[in-house]
């Protein structure tokens, strides 16, 4: 082993110790990039992966639109009324109203990929709801948190977006290859999280004469849902997505681009809302400018931390050591990014450096990309989902006023389950 290779070790593990302690997280990857390439007298390599990264104009039209889209279905109030129309139909299914909420809060993911977001979006209402049915808060709380793996199924995923564009795919192929096996990792996660009401003692029946319990739950004005709910309003955050589904599956004419598809559906909530069109356009701006430095910007420093291990040598070394063994590879891909997603209560820093490091070689060690890209990404997530100290999971516990480990523990089982059931799901 080289000295640049035994200092690049050492960077790595200050880099984990750096995200442990909640420092900035392009912060740490750009600094540990350079520093490898120093070292390695070949800085050049760190800076040039981080430019490239910057001017992707595939991850920048997909991902930047996405989130101005989103911004704009904001502002309108338009996701609160999708959210208003999913969860009217639910009454009184006492047990059987957790795995709704999810099924529920699971198609709210895949038009609010934020998991901090949907947490916002469906704790004021659903949290009440399941309290008021018999459940502990805690319990509704990790139901909400458990119902964010369809986010994956977004096309303005950055997950999805670089998957694609390393396995020389369309962002919505990629989707379409995958969906089946993430709504099986769904349904399954569904199940396993509803298990835990047995294994905490999280339900008690409530007799027919019997009160549900009052609760409210710490929010915003953004939490609470129109009187009426106004169903051409609730169309417009699954529009985009819907054109997006119909033109890579059965309807050839709608065919577009992820950015043509928000587009559309900007122009849609625009007519449906009557809102101020100066607004409305600066306000999609304001999202795309917020998605290209929060999202974008974990891809380039990501990038500059690849750049950083392939200056240092350590990337040809680790390849050539998951050339003799496919099994170490699929271990790393399931459980590297899980543990770091627990850690750092991100999943996108710990996928994305995977993703760029070692999946793009995947084939060397007989694995195919998407697969090992997919698993990768998910890997994270379900990390994330199960960390006490994610922004998702801190928004719940404000919410319910408990502990944030009240809420992680109940999900501990359950995502530890789908981090092992992974790499048999995507064949890996």
């Amino acid at each position: 082993m080289t000295f640049q290779m035994i200092a690049a070790v050492v960077i790595v593990i200050l880099t984990i110790a750096a995200l442990l302690k909640r420092l900035e997280t392009r912060l740490v990857l750009i600094t540990a990039g350079l520093a490898m390439g120093i070292i390695s007298f070949a800085p050049h390599i760190a800076l040039g992966n981080m430019l490239k990264n910057m001017t992707n104009a595939s991850m920048i039209m997909a991902i930047c639109s996405s989130l101005g889209f989103a911004a704009v279905v904001s502002m309108t109030r338009c996701d609160v009324h999708f959210v208003g129309l999913l969860v009217k139909p639910l009454g009184k299914l006492g047990f059987f109203l957790l795995p709704f909420c999810m099924l529920v809060a699971s198609c709210v993911a895949i038009a609010i990929p934020s998991a901090a977001g949907c947490a916002a979006a469906l704790g004021p209402t659903m949290i009440p709801l399941m309290v008021r049915a018999g459940f502990k808060p805690a319990i509704a709380g990790a139901a909400i948190i458990g119902s964010i793996i369809p986010s994956a199924l977004s096309p303005g995923s950055s997950h999805n977006v670089w998957v694609a564009k390393i396995s020389n795919m369309e962002v919505m192929d990629l989707i379409v290859q995958f969906a089946p096996r993430i709504l099986l990792l769904c349904a399954l996660n569904i199940i396993m999280v509803t298990a835990m009401i047995f294994v905490f003692r999280d339900y008690k029946k409530r007799k027919d004469n019997e009160e549900g319990e009052v609760f409210e739950v710490a929010s915003d004005a953004r939490g609470e849902l129109p009187e009426h709910v106004n169903v051409f309003y609730a169309i417009a955050p699954i529009l985009p997505i819907v054109i997006l589904m119909l033109g890579a599956t059965c309807v050839p004419f709608l065919k577009m681009g992820v950015a043509e598809a928000m587009i559309y559906g900007t122009i849609y909530t625009l007519l449906v809302t009557r809102a101020n069109p100066e607004k409305l356009t600066k306000e999609f701006f304001n999202g795309m400018g917020k998605g290209y430095a929060n999202i974008l910007g974990i891809i380039i420093a990501a990038g500059c931390f690849a750049g950083g291990l392939q200056a240092a040598g350590v990337i040809d070394a680790l390849i050539v050591q998951l050339k003799d063994s496919k099994e170490i590879a699929a271990l790393a891909a399931n459980f590297g990014p899980f543990l770091m997603g627990v850690l750092t209560g991100s999943g996108d820093a710990a996928g994305h450096a995977f993703n760029q490091a070692v999946t793009p070689f995947a084939a060397e060690f007989g694995m195919k990309v998407p697969n090992l890209g997919v698993v990768a990404s998910l890997s994270g997530a379900l990390g994330r989902m199960c960390s006490p100290i994610a922004g998702a999971t801190l928004v719940i516990a404000g919410m319910i006023k408990a502990s944030p480990l009240e809420v992680s523990k109940r999900m501990a089982i359950p995502m530890i389950v789908n981090v092992i059931l992974l790499g048999f799901i995507f064949e890996l």
